[in-house]
């Protein structure tokens, strides 16, 4: 950046850059990030008359581009500029026209004193050294592709020193057991060297045998030979299993090793972590902010306990009577409501042995930890539910699990505690971070904290997501973002919280612990529209006459010709899903409510039944379009919650009628809604701000929409609407290509076995390198009883009445 820099103060374009800072300051205001920014610039331009190249191809204009946050002080002004992904570096202007590159600190302090919070001194917070002298990807192009980047490490390592490696996998290897049981290699096997003499016995008695000879028939031979139950449950199976462990000794490939370790049994008990997402089934999935994260959890679980249940058939462990256990670990809610929110413990359904363990919170105040607690507000009482949960969960596996998952911030910070105390593998899952989601979040984090707690929040993420032994992440830019936009976990790389702490490197982006696996849908509730045969012909009525005919307290609006295209989205009530901004589309194209009705699925009407404020006002400003533009007749808004099953097939019905499925969130990490619409054969328009421009992908951009740009959505959706009236075939090709997108790249299938693919490799990776992760852990503890503990007790105190 030092020469482009130069470029600009060493020519005519100076002018320019001074112009720029000069209408920044007119504003009044000192903060200034990208977009307002570039705003800003092309006004500069186009008032400086400037060629059209100039705003994209000039030093400044390159400058500019790269630049996504701008600070003004009296006497300098302050760049932070990100020439690639995952790189943000810092950048003084002084008044002189002078230049220098800055620190992180150097930063945060210009943070500080802009919301006149700086002090001299004050606690910072680096994870650098932790991940000093470990492996880490170099190119921003492969962060989120952790897996590969150590099936590729440890396969050269292997070449570089096959003696100390063959050992570490035989240590490695004779660890597995099963409730005292050894698995693969026996007592009779004392070392790598003898371990790899065995295999040539081994394999030429295998050959001898019929491929489909069951595993008991010859047992007894190979356990003479030193190799216990665990390789395969035939002949062939065994056989193929060590052969691939030969050629992983003597001609150790990325690809050799993977499969290889996709055979290994050593993962059996799983624990899944959402606290408090009001975790039941049928119609008790989750409320509004965890509905998502509640059908997940439930659909991994049986995805998961399905694909052990494979594994262990397959390494002929079933005849040892081996069983693989899940368990959704979640709190005990005496106050239930009428669900099934208040059962210690829930089979869940279509499983055999996956369960939903509810554990009660402490009673510090029966009043509050009787009832349901919001996600922000839930701190003070994770610390001894860790406790209570790790007795429970022992008790129901009869043994340590081997994986624990956390979701979102309060799961993963449970996690954190769990894996700490039983020294278990921990994968962390955000789903989403609060910290981006909330604008400034950080930096005004004392004005928000009576409602949010974000201080609390923000150091439980920083805790987890640095102990975790791996991450997985829906999407990339979920990681580090697009050349446009920061990532989730970018944003939590430096940071300040004004008289609290700074972050001057809170996370490394190119640590292989980050793993893209994506989630997948129910195939079985959620499917396309056009499979006729597997749709329920009374159910497909009774939906139609919901979204379109049926009145009810719960639904508003009558449609005028229910024959026009649907529009069709569904949301929650805050500023981020931004369902009044649909409305307002809606309402500002004359063309649009020509061609289509729009109807809206949530799971509130009318104000009174918000919990707080900020969702009581979107449900009044929808209410308050709807009546000041005359909209009655053209919008139909259903306010209640529909099941899994009955949501499913009101996707379908949206199809049936060719119509299109929006997501018009403000920004949005994945995007559940957008698969199910998809795989349903709905076109779908979604928010370009978020994970959901992975999803839709190689539609050169037609499908993504700009939620801040009303005009240019609404043209977008009647582009496709013209395309459809002009050739009528084209509404189909777009259904099956969503359609077929979805199948093909999110399912669960493809997730679970990435999940514990990445499970055995980290668990390994922990085997061979320990001392790394106990000096990380030791900080995290600190962390954990310096900051976290203390904000957490304020919250305590709050709840009651102190």
């Amino acid at each position: 950046m030092y020469e482009l820099f130069e470029g600009v103060l060493n020519s005519d374009e100076k002018t320019v850059l001074g112009e720029l800072i000069d209408v920044l300051n007119l504003s009044g205001k000192r903060y200034f990030l990208r977009n307002e920014i570039l705003h800003t610039f092309a006004d500069c331009c186009q008032q400086f008359q400037k060629p059209a190249y100039f705003y994209h191809s000039s030093s400044i204009g390159k400058l500019i581009h790269y630049t996504h946050e701008i600070i003004l002080e009296e006497e300098c002004t302050w760049f932070v500029v990100r020439p690639r992904i995952a790189s943000q570096e810092v950048w003084l202007l002084r008044a002189d026209r002078s230049f220098e590159q800055m620190t992180p600190q150097a930063l945060l302090d210009a943070r500080d004193r802009l919301v006149n919070r700086y002090q001299n001194h004050i606690l910072e917070i680096d994870l650098h050294p932790f991940y000093e002298g470990s492996p880490r990807i170099d190119d921003p192009r492969n962060i989120g592709q952790g897996l590969a980047f150590l099936n590729r490490y440890l396969s050269n390592e292997l070449l570089a020193d096959p003696q100390y490696w063959l050992e570490l996998l035989y240590l490695a290897l004779s660890k597995i057991d099963y409730e005292g049981i050894p698995l693969l290699i026996g007592d009779r096997i004392t070392s790598g060297i003898q371990l790899a003499k065995q295999l040539k016995p081994a394999l030429q008695f295998l050959s001898q045998q019929p491929p489909e000879e069951p595993y008991e028939k010859f047992c007894s031979h190979l356990q003479q030979l030193g190799f216990e139950a665990g390789w395969g449950n035939t002949a062939a199976r065994v056989r193929e299993t060590l052969e691939l462990f030969e050629r992983l000794i003597y001609s150790p490939q990325p690809a050799i090793l993977e499969t290889f370790v996709a055979r290994i049994p050593a993962v059996f008990r799983v624990v899944l972590i959402s606290v408090h997402g009001w975790v039941g089934q049928e119609d008790v999935l989750g409320r509004d902010e965890t509905f998502g994260q509640v059908a997940y959890v439930l659909e991994q679980a049986r995805s998961l306990e399905n694909k052990l249940r494979e594994e262990i058939k397959l390494a002929g462990l079933d005849l040892l009577g081996i069983k693989p256990h899940v368990i959704i670990l979640t709190r005990l809610i005496p106050n239930c409501e009428g669900t099934f929110c208040n059962l210690r413990l829930e089979k869940v359904q279509d499983t055999e042995n996956a369960w939903i363990l509810r554990v009660p919170f402490a009673e510090f105040n029966p009043k509050i930890t009787n009832n349901w607690i919001s996600k922000f507000e839930i701190w003070p009482y994770l610390e001894t539910f860790a406790l209570d949960a790790q007795t429970e969960l022992l008790a129901q596996f009869k043994g340590k699990p081997n994986l624990i998952i956390g979701n979102y911030s309060d799961g993963n910070l449970v996690a954190f505690l769990l894996s700490r105390s039983l020294k278990v593998t921990q994968c962390n899952i955000a789903h989403s971070l609060e910290k981006p989601k909330y604008l400034f979040s950080n930096l005004y984090w004392q004005d928000l904290e009576e409602q949010y707690h974000f201080s609390v929040q923000f150091t439980a993420d920083l805790i987890s997501m640095n102990a975790a032994d791996f991450i997985i992440t829906s999407s990339y830019q979920e990681i580090v973002g697009t050349p446009d936009t920061i990532g989730q976990y970018e944003s939590y790389k430096w940071f300040t919280m004004p008289q609290l702490y700074h972050v001057v490197d809170g996370i490394d982006l190119f640590s292989p612990k980050f793993n893209f696996v994506p989630p997948g849908v129910n195939e079985n509730i959620f499917f396309p529209h056009s499979q006729k045969s597997e749709r329920d012909a009374e159910l497909c009525r009774k939906i139609h006459e919901l979204l379109f005919i049926s009145e009810d307290s719960q639904i508003f609006g009558r449609l005028d010709n229910s024959k026009k295209r649907p529009i069709f989205a569904i949301g929650t009530f805050n500023t981020v899903k931004n369902l009044s901004g649909l409305v307002e589309c809606f309402r500002k194209n004359q063309a649009l409510q020509e061609h289509c009705n729009l109807i809206i699925l949530t799971s509130k009407l009318h104000p009174h039944e918000a919990i707080n404020p900020e969702e009581a006002g979107e449900i009044e400003k929808l209410h308050d379009i709807i009546k000041q533009y005359h909209l009655h007749g053209k919008i139909r808004w259903l306010g209640m919650r529909l099941s899994s099953r009955d949501l499913g097939e009101a996707y379908r019905v949206i199809a049936d009628s060719q119509g299109i499925y929006v997501h018009f969130a403000r920004f949005e990490s994945f995007g559940r809604s957008i698969l199910e619409a998809m795989i349903s054969g709905l076109p779908t328009f979604a928010t370009q701000f978020g994970g959901s421009l992975e999803i839709i992908k190689n539609q050169e951009d037609r499908f993504n929409i700009n939620p801040t740009d009303l005009e240019g959505t609404a043209k977008k959706i009647l582009d496709f609407l013209e395309e459809c009236d002009t050739h009528p075939q084209y509404w189909q090709e777009v259904s099956e290509w969503m359609t077929g997108r979805i199948h093909h790249r999110y399912n669960w299938h493809s997730h679970t076995n990435q999940l514990l693919l990445l499970t055995k490799i980290f668990s390994f990776w922990n085997f061979i390198a320990p001392e790394n992760n106990e000096a990380r852990d030791r900080y995290m503890e600190a962390l954990f009883h310096l900051l976290y503990k203390p904000r957490a007790k304020k919250i305590l105190k709050k709840h009651l009445g102190e």
